[in-house]
């Protein structure tokens, strides 16, 4: 099993491209599933969860290829995926496939739309909540599945097709917002969704399949209106910038006291997270292609006080990287997660590099300490695994962080990025360690 070993101490000046992003790339080539045509996805992240789920795809049906670096190109530039699902020849998501990543179980939207029938299993995923999936039933439901959830399996069933509906989420999910989204594209009728996520990544979804010939108003507001079309055909589309990405690596810069710009991005996709990292007394600038993002390493890091909120508060996938960053504040801070339960398994490791953080219940208060000191640290899930990488930017000595491959679910060549900037950062094989 690879480790990262990094050794603290140097800070981050260069440039660092941010990758098409995560979130954003799984729903679009779940999408794939509603048309029988091409539909050409470029500025995909090389990420493990893009490469399992487009093997997942192919189980139903969807042939794919990959179009990787170009003459002259930089290899971290994105790739182009183009997916066909001509025909779907299974319409079964089996356990040993979905237990492997949550949003895989997204497909049960477009088979329903599509096939009118699914038995999807239910996920797996980080260890970071339960994350049920009831959200998703209830809003198939109220669109005319009929869904029976039997041995692990959700039995899912439309006869004559998906009606419109309205359907108010009890509750903000972005997974379900995708899920219903993709569905009502092909069902009877208009479907309203109210209280739906406000993300980027739902706007991005909603301009893919407009392209391909849905109707969809509202994407990025709490209400979205779908009127259901016949059919969907393909499209050209290309994935967003990663805002995680971005504001893990402006984090980044922050703790270690660098000047990094940060290209291929937008700081409108991240606006809550940049005023926070504002207010701890870091630089960041507007360029043309991106940030420049900047901190004084004479100048203490500002505590700060954060909770985590759906799109556009904080976001809960910068949470763990915030707290790798207050671990250094000249001062105390407070992080409140109110998005997962279970989202503070980090602060175990961080506390064996030296932080100071007390947990009582959802909230964490970090009391900044003047060093950080290198140990061994193993990753509990995607987020966590990179707070961690972070936190021995600046650590004295060797840091070595284990279980790795939740970092390769969502940060592209990273041990890369960082190394091009100066830092000390190496992938070391699970070959080598034998």
């Amino acid at each position: 099993m690879d480790k990262i070993r990094i050794v603290g101490g140097n800070r981050l000046d260069g440039i660092i491209p941010i990758s098409g992003a995560k979130n954003a790339a799984l729903p679009l080539i779940i999408a794939s599933l509603l048309t029988d045509e091409r539909l050409t996805l470029e500025n995909m992240p090389r990420l493990r969860d893009v490469s399992l789920l487009t093997r997942i795809l192919s189980n139903h049906g969807a042939d794919y290829s990959l179009n990787g670096k170009r003459p002259g190109e930089d290899h971290l530039a994105g790739q182009t995926i183009g997916l066909t699902a001509r025909e779907i020849v299974d319409t079964r998501a089996p356990y040993e496939l979905v237990s492997q990543m949550r949003a895989s179980f997204w497909v049960i939207g477009p088979l329903l739309a599509r096939c009118h029938r699914a038995q999807v299993s239910l996920p797996g995923g980080c260890a970071i909540g339960t994350r049920p999936v009831d959200l998703f039933i209830a809003g198939l439901e109220a669109l005319g599945a009929r869904i029976d959830i039997v041995a692990g399996y959700a039995m899912a069933e439309a006869p004559g097709g998906l009606r419109g509906a309205r359907y108010v989420f009890p509750k903000v999910s972005v997974g379900a917002t995708h899920t219903l989204m993709m569905a009502a594209t092909l069902a009877k009728g208009e479907t309203v969704l109210e209280n739906a996520a406000r993300e980027p990544e739902v706007v991005d979804l909603a301009a893919c399949l407009v392209a391909m010939g849905a109707k969809i108003e509202g994407a990025g507001t709490s209400v979205i209106r779908i009127q259901g079309v016949d059919r969907l055909h393909g499209a050209t589309h290309r994935v967003m910038p990663d805002r995680i990405e971005t504001g893990t690596y402006a984090m980044a810069v922050a703790m270690t006291g660098g000047d990094v710009t940060l290209t291929h991005t937008s700081g409108d996709l991240l606006r809550a997270g940049l005023d926070v990292l504002a207010a701890t007394g870091t630089t960041i600038e507007e360029t043309a292609d991106g940030l420049r993002v900047a901190r004084d390493p004479a100048a203490p890091i500002r505590p700060v006080d954060v909770v985590t909120e759906p799109y556009p508060g904080f976001p809960t996938d910068l949470q763990a990287q915030f707290m790798a960053l207050m671990s250094r504040a000249n001062g105390t801070s407070r992080i409140t997660e109110t998005i997962f339960e279970n989202r503070f398994m980090h602060v175990a490791e961080l506390a064996r590099l030296g932080a100071h953080i007390a947990i009582d219940g959802r909230t964490a208060t970090v009391t900044g300490v003047p060093r950080l000191v290198g140990a061994p640290v193993m990753a509990t899930d995607l987020r966590a695994s990179v707070s961690l990488v972070i936190a021995g930017l600046v650590a004295e000595g060797e840091t070595t962080v284990s279980r790795v491959y939740h970092l390769d679910r969502g940060f592209e060549r990273l041990e890369e990025k960082l190394s091009r900037c100066g830092a000390v950062v190496e992938r070391i094989s699970g070959e080598g360690m034998r």
